[in-house]
């Protein structure tokens, strides 16, 4: 069939081939069967899991075809930035790239809080460095909680008061 209104007909296309229960939606288990990182690997399934539920209107776990061709454009958008602080175009972000997305982006995060991140999400290797998938989650859950951290530092002052239980709350509503 054809495109439905608003959606892009290479989007569709893609979406039948990714629909492979031909349910008419898109499930976490297809989306990470379709998505792949630059060295070929499949994306993790938190970040599929995090970019459906961002999609995802119905609350059910799945996207249709208007989401799903929404997702391909973040990720286009996702992918080129990707691309553009990967200076040494190795399709992959080592350290000393992040640390320069997170300033370029508008982040004053310490060394130490890069690293930390790098530990957390990167492939272990004596170069340690991070794929597509996890650049995406990681902006995401930074962007996430920082507008949370917002809300609370109403005279943003890059510091805030908060109980114990309001911070959880934070994180917690924010998170997979």
């Amino acid at each position: 069939g054809n495109a439905p209104p608003g959606v892009d007909p290479e989007a569709f296309s893609w979406f039948q081939t990714v629909d492979t229960d031909h349910s008419g939606f898109i499930s976490v288990k297809e989306l990470k069967q379709a998505l792949v990182n630059n060295n070929w690997s499949s994306f993790n399934d938190e970040t599929c899991l995090l970019m459906i539920n961002m999609f995802d209107k119905t609350r059910s776990g799945r996207i249709d075809v208007y989401g799903f061709s929404a997702l391909l454009r973040f990720i286009q958008q996702w992918r080129s930035l990707f691309q553009q602080y990967d200076r040494d175009q190795s399709g992959s972000i080592s350290f000393s790239e992040l640390q320069q997305a997170f300033s370029q982006m508008g982040y004053n995060l310490s060394p130490q809080f890069s690293q930390l991140l790098l530990a957390r999400y990167c492939q272990r290797s004596p170069n340690p460095s991070i794929q597509l998938d996890r650049f995406i989650h990681i902006c995401m859950q930074l962007q996430s909680l920082t507008d949370a951290f917002r809300e609370k530092d109403t005279a943003l002052l890059g510091n805030a008061r908060l109980s114990y239980e309001d911070f959880l709350t934070m994180v917690v509503t924010r998170m997979l």
